[in-house]
């Protein structure tokens, strides 16, 4: 009822706090096994469909309760509406398409490339910070990982897809990288709440695959209880209220801190993949999991390299 600031936060909201970011680690990192039963009954487009549907029905209703306004500038809307197409559009379809060939595990460890993509994009294409020594050693002990994640020595078998479905996840992080970059450069003074932000964003995104959806991904649809449960947890909970989650981390710890619910999402993506898919873990790619978490760390400056002065000492 007031805009006023709380004098200070009662010291249950930091406990509140940890428990939302501990909550959305683990439903981006679920959201990789809700992806691959979905796939059961739907097609990649429809995935990607229910996904934007039921998150931003999610979203709305948060919106509601919280009263918050719509945006009233005409750029904001326009960068939204950009973002709607690069953070959710175009990576949510990539997502889906590459697991019809990769399990969710692996696709869980390509998402936490996400940090080391945005740190290449923000210092290289939008130029909004220079390139740390450690960031560079991070992206290419991440592009190592990702290699030894592959596989290349061991060939390509028939009707895997070859390369392009882990093509497709690096597509599906660039376009986060880009996506959280362009945030970054022209909406850090949107004065937007976040639930709003995220609510047009998911919302826009809704609407485009809804068009879109009986062009390209007007396939028979096999609506099983199991297929219904999990595009609806993967929209309501992955899309929506993971989405609330993390803004109100965000908002609290600031975005760095808040960034490590990326250490979380994977191994929650293996270990459900491997306890409830059946799904099997090659010795590369554990290895290479821990190579790109390690790029990760340095790529977020977790990690100094020795000064250079201290080194010539």
């Amino acid at each position: 009822m007031t805009n006023a600031a709380p004098a200070a936060p009662p010291r249950t909201s930091d406990a509140w706090i940890a428990v939302q970011f501990t909550l959305a680690g683990v439903v981006w990192g679920a959201s990789f096994l809700f992806i691959a039963l979905a796939l059961e009954g739907l097609s990649p487009v429809q995935v990607a469909t229910g996904r934007t549907l039921f998150g931003a029905i999610t979203l709305g209703l948060i919106a509601l309760v919280t009263r918050d306004r719509l945006p009233r500038s005409r750029r904001v809307w326009a960068h939204l509406a950009l973002l709607s197409v690069t953070f959710a559009v175009i990576p949510y379809q990539l997502f889906a398409w590459a697991q019809q060939y990769v399990s969710s595990g692996v696709a869980s460890i390509f998402n936490a490339t996400t940090p080391i993509m945005t740190a290449l994009i923000a210092g290289l294409a939008f130029r909004i910070e220079k390139l740390s020594r450690e960031q560079v050693l991070g992206i290419v002990v991440g592009i190592i990982g990702v290699i030894v994640i592959v596989g290349p020595w061991q060939g390509i078998e028939p009707g895997t897809g070859g390369f392009v479905p882990y093509l497709a996840l690096l597509g599906a992080t660039a376009c986060y990288g880009f996506s959280l970059s362009y945030m970054r450069r022209f909406l850090s003074d949107s004065g937007v709440s976040a639930i709003v932000f995220s609510f047009v964003m998911i919302g826009l995104a809704a609407v485009w695959m809804l068009l879109l959806t009986p062009v390209i991904g007007a396939q028979p649809m096999t609506l099983t209880p199991a297929v219904i449960v999990a595009i609806v947890l993967l929209g309501a909970l992955g899309t929506g209220l993971a989405y609330a989650w993390n803004q109100n981390v965000v908002r609290a710890w600031g975005p760095t801190r808040a960034a490590t619910v990326t250490y979380i999402s994977p191994p929650v993506g293996v270990f459900l993949g491997v306890l409830i898919l059946g799904e099997t873990l090659v010795w590369n790619e554990p290895v290479g999991a821990v190579l790109v978490i390690l790029g990760v760390l340095l790529a977020q400056r977790r990690l100094r390299l020795p000064s250079r002065r201290r080194s010539a000492e």
